[in-house]
């Protein structure tokens, strides 16, 4: 059978154009163009608390399992900020344009999206089936401003804060739908943060709040260790000028854009374990391995042995992963998937 010239034609066009990309493709393996950006995977010296919870291979070495308990299923999940201390408006609204971008639909985020990389969250279940929903929304916001506990907390005090706000805030008990999120300002110091945590999240005791409510507590490392907390944006001293740089954090705030991907560590492992029953690898609860830890450090396709993964650094020289809503742009760690049983997110090359 005969072709039409134009028919030739075209098909000569396209096999010219498929070998003109695959040319490009491979005339570069290190750095790649995409759209306006590039992708990079920079080696970076380890954070200084960082553990060997690094498991990119097969969940045979992981031992993830389900302890029957609840995941936070119910839809929507209401958040309830509490700002601990003096907070500047614009890392106020950096962050909870963040929370809201956990929801957002489609058409308000390119991809990769945090939407997105939620999905990997919301792929949890409890013993009924339910998922971990994918409606998160900002139910409540209080600002401690006098500091009511003063500006050093231990893990007690953090729940004092909790039951102040309770008390003081229109907060109500919503032990169905409700997490509490305290952030502590740049100038507030906690026990073991910077030393061995940069945020933790557990429940309440009723003898200290009045309830049992699951809970978040997440710190800015701006002045008291970047280099810690806001990994990758700010490295060890010890580096000095030989070694690699730290990169440029998204929305130039290296302790609120650290604050963001621990953020995001701790709701994701919240909304699996939040009474730390649920999911985690290890036999010990008190000390339990999470869909957080199982990926800590990692960003991206390619990531380990010291290299964050392939993530993407825009014409301003902002490195990031995820996009946002009203064009935010966000640094987060990935998260194990109990599908793929390897850490996983949206940028994923693979």
């Amino acid at each position: 059978m005969t072709l039409p010239k134009n028919i030739i034609s075209l098909f000569l066009l396209l096999v010219l154009a498929r070998d003109s990309g695959f040319a490009r493709a491979n005339a570069s393996p290190s750095v790649q163009s995409l759209n306006t950006h590039e992708l990079i995977n920079p080696k970076l010296p380890p954070r200084a608390i960082s553990s060997s919870k690094k498991f990119e291979g097969s969940s045979d070495l992981v031992h993830l399992r389900y302890h029957m308990g609840p995941v936070l299923s119910s839809s929507p999940i209401n958040i309830y900020l509490i700002w601990y201390g003096k907070w500047a408006p614009s890392q106020k609204l950096l962050i909870t344009d963040f929370i809201h971008s956990i929801s957002a639909d489609a058409h308000s985020a390119a991809a990769p999206s945090v939407a997105e990389w939620w999905r990997t969250v919301s792929l949890y279940t409890d013993q009924t089936g339910a998922n971990v929903s994918r409606n998160v929304v900002i139910a409540g916001q209080y600002s401690d401003l006098r500091y009511s506990h003063g500006t050093h907390l231990t893990r007690l005090s953090v729940q004092q804060v909790i039951a102040t706000a309770v008390r003081s805030a229109p907060f109500p008990v919503d032990h169905k739908h409700g997490v509490y999120l305290i952030l502590t300002s740049e100038d507030v110091t906690v026990q073991d943060f910077c030393r061995a945590v940069c945020g933790f999240h557990y429940f309440t005791f009723p003898s200290m709040v009045g309830y049992t409510l699951p809970y978040a507590w997440i710190g800015n490392s701006g002045k008291q260790c970047p280099e810690v907390c806001a990994y990758p944006f700010a490295l060890p001293g010890y580096m000095g000028g030989g070694g690699p740089g730290s990169l440029s954090p998204p929305n130039r705030d290296v302790g609120v854009d650290g604050m963001i991907s621990v953020i995001g560590h701790e709701l994701a492992e919240l909304a699996s374990n939040p009474l730390i029953n649920a999911w985690y690898a290890g036999e010990d609860p008190t000390a339990p391995t999470e869909i957080g830890d199982l990926c800590e450090g990692l960003y991206g396709t390619g990531g380990g042995g010291g290299y964050i993964g392939q993530v993407m650094r825009d014409r301003e020289g902002r490195t990031f992963n995820v996009n946002g809503s009203k064009g935010r742009k966000f640094l987060l760690q990935w998260i194990w998937s109990p599908v793929l049983k390897a850490c996983a997110g949206p940028n994923a090359l693979d």
